[in-house]
């Protein structure tokens, strides 16, 4: 079952229990768990598990850190949180986290500008965009603050364990930029016992893959190394009919160069210490779009296709984390981690401007944090955070041989925070939570409280409640930029976000399992283009309020085939603009509704083979909804067989009847695809 499922369910089941766990060295209560065939009982492995545990049990007690900022369950959250795991992307044949988040519900991950692998990514949660989304690693937020975001199509998906998407927003546990939601990115930790895994795949339109990792442990020394080299060629035909225009995609080649390296040490039996580092390196094409005459100054008017402009991205995302059980038990873990990234963008406009545009960011941070169950009933965690963010954009103009810098500053940004948990009764369980956030910005600092409850209401029926306050303080970019016809504004506030959400976790007797949930998002004091004024600025100049609902069916219809249908229902509406005209008017892109669904044909020795549905409806692509684009529906179908106890083939056509469409005007897809990969474990 793929999209708020697993994959291949009875090949490793895991019997995870409420924190804390069980006793053991410092790695059982780190922060960040993985569940490795080698710690699976053996007892389950020996036993064909049953109806209950493969389809309720096994999706309820799957692991997630971003509810809580520790280790817990789907179950254990009154959050709606949705993941996918490492084992379900190989299924997918998912090349990328942007790829891997297809068929979840809650986001809308068609927000990009292509279909090809290294397509930037965009994401729409409960009405916000990309830069209104926090991306964690491991926890740690990543997003760029020069300019907002971060583009999930530079992680290659070799080196995660597993992705979480908690739509609602975070801001009480991770401050700034989660006004939306959160993706959690969950990296691979080091397995017990020494292996290699190696791969290839190869793809259409040119597609060569080839990936390496060896991980182990020795002693008390873990470590997880390895790398990624993806490559395509993506130049696929197609039509943009509102332009009149037949062609080859040209110039959309692409480069990946990924390495990965993760050294784990137990010093004793209640403290370890990880280091983690990732280089992301990527070289490509950008084709550009094909203009569209019709409307006059329309979304698709002023594309330009380009057969020479490049991109390059070049990443370093470091950290270093100690784990230190306190006192003589396991219910108290202080966790401290440093962290240092250098974010690198440069684009060579080699056609009309003749310019380079480059892009940079160095953050330094610090969290440190303690998870304290001290009572049978009651869990706190608390700690502070810490991030400077420095971070430059400049334009070289190769004609002038003149150099102009747009913004060159930095934000800093410190927080306590704590959340409270307490089970009032084996039925009945409410969280606290409170954060206070300090920023160099004049206008940066802000409070964040949140509540939930989630009541059981009998063994099939659960009841879940939230609300969380989140925010998101100016980007460098709204504040300092400095160009020929907009400037920045220094005295912006941040945007605020008002997060409600009630739901139902219903089991359908031993076979099946719904997740229900409706949501209330307002945005205010969003921040926007004022093109009123004789010089454009940004101000805060915008309110939206979005409602619609997340719904998750997961089903086993009979023993080996498995079924799930999800849907993502999002109404964006504009309250308050400058232009009277978006008043009342949808949120542009933000409100299509997703409708996913799959069914599979799954056994323990490793076989699967499913058909997957992926349906966008139409949405605007301004906010006076005069220009739309149409929605579309896709078939894939994914395949993964075992030839042996340590080779795998796995096998994908995407989009089997090769509906074409556009995600923006003038930016096509790619059409019917097709990849075959082959990988060895040893």
């Amino acid at each position: 079952m793929i999209g708020g499922g697993n994959v291949a369910i009875a090949n490793q089941v895991a019997q995870i229990s409420e924190f804390p766990k069980y006793e053991g060295s410092a790695r059982d209560l780190q922060p960040v768990a993985q569940v490795t065939p080698e710690n699976t009982p053996t007892s389950i492995e020996e036993k064909e598990p049953d109806i209950e545990l493969t389809v309720i049990d096994k999706l309820l007690n799957e692991p997630v850190y971003s509810p809580f900022r520790r280790e817990g369950t789907v179950k254990d959250s009154t959050r709606p949180v949705y993941v996918i795991t490492g084992e379900e992307m190989e299924a997918q044949g998912a090349r990328t986290v942007r790829e891997a988040l297809k068929f979840l519900p809650g986001i809308l991950p068609d927000g990009t500008v292509g279909t090809e692998v290294n397509a930037l990514s965009g994401q729409f949660i409960r009405g916000s965009n990309s830069a209104q989304v926090l991306i964690l690693l491991d926890g740690r937020p990543i997003n760029d603050l020069g300019s907002g975001g971060f583009d999930l199509s530079e992680f290659t998906t070799n080196i995660v364990e597993r992705v979480e998407v908690l739509p609602g927003g975070g801001s009480t546990l991770y401050g700034s930029d989660a006004i939306g939601g959160v993706i959690n990115i969950i990296t691979r930790r080091p397995r017990e016992k020494v292996t290699t895994q190696a791969g290839v795949t190869f793809g259409a339109y040119g597609l060569n893959q080839q990936t390496i990792s060896n991980s182990g442990k020795v002693g008390d020394i873990g470590w997880v190394v390895g790398y990624n080299r993806t490559q395509a060629k993506n130049n696929y035909p197609f039509s943009i009919p509102e332009a009149n225009f037949k062609g080859t995609r040209e110039n959309n080649d692409v480069l990946y160069n990924n390495f990965n390296v993760k050294l784990e040490a137990d010093l004793g039996k209640r403290n370890t210490l990880t280091l983690s580092t990732l280089y992301l390196g990527k070289d490509q094409g950008v084709p550009g779009g094909v203009p569209v005459p019709e409307p006059l100054f329309g979304q698709g008017y002023f594309n330009s296709l380009t057969n020479s402009d490049r991109k390059y991205t070049d990443q370093v995302l470091t950290d270093l984390t100690w784990n230190s059980k306190l006192g003589d038990g396991d219910d108290s873990l202080l966790t401290a981690r440093v962290y240092a990234d250098f974010l690198n963008t440069r684009y060579d406009s080699r056609n009309s401007s003749q310019a380079r545009y480059d892009n940079g960011q160095t953050s330094y941070g610090l969290q440190t944090q303690h998870s304290w169950k001290f009572a049978h009933n009651q869990t706190l965690v608390y700690g502070f955070d810490y991030r400077n963010v420095s971070a430059t954009n400049s334009t070289f103009d190769f004609s002038a041989n003149t150099k102009t810098v747009t913004y060159d500053d930095s934000i800093s940004q410190g927080a306590l925070f704590a959340r409270y948990e307490i089970n009032f009764t084996p039925s009945f369980t409410a969280n606290l939570g409170l954060r206070q956030d300090f920023s160099s910005l004049t206008n940066g600092s802000f409070t964040s409280p949140s509540v939930g409850a989630k009541f059981v209401l009998t063994d099939s029926t659960t009841l879940r409640a939230n609300y969380i306050k989140n925010f998101r303080a100016p980007n460098l970019f709204s504040l300092y930029a400095n160009g020929g016809s907009y400037v920045g504004n220094p005295n912006l506030r941040p945007e605020k976000g008002d997060s409600y959400d009630i739901g139902i976790d219903q089991k359908l007797g031993d076979f099946g399992l719904l997740r229900l949930t409706y949501f209330n998002n307002t945005i205010s004091d969003l921040i926007a283009y004022n093109f009123a004024v004789p010089l454009a600025t940004y101000e805060n100049i915008g309110k939206v309020r979005t409602t619609g609902i997340e719904a998750v069916l997961n089903l086993q219809l009979a023993k080996n085939i498995y079924a799930f249908v999800s849907y993502t229902a999002n109404d964006p509406r504009i309250l308050k603009s400058t232009n009277s005209a978006e008043v009342d008017k949808e949120l542009r892109f933000a409100g299509a509704d997703s409708l996913n669904a799959g069914l599979s044909y799954e056994t323990r020795q490793g076989l699967y083979a499913g058909i997957l549905m992926h349906s966008l409806g139409a949405y605007p692509t301004n906010n006076t909804n005069t220009e739309f684009l149409s929605g579309y529906t896709t078939f894939d179908f994914k395949m993964r067989v075992s030839l042996s106890d340590n080779l795998i083939l796995t096998g994908s056509l995407d989009n089997i009847f090769s509906q074409r469409y556009q995600l923006f005007p003038g930016y096509p897809d790619g059409g019917r695809v097709f990849q075959v990969g082959l990988s060895s474990t040893f």
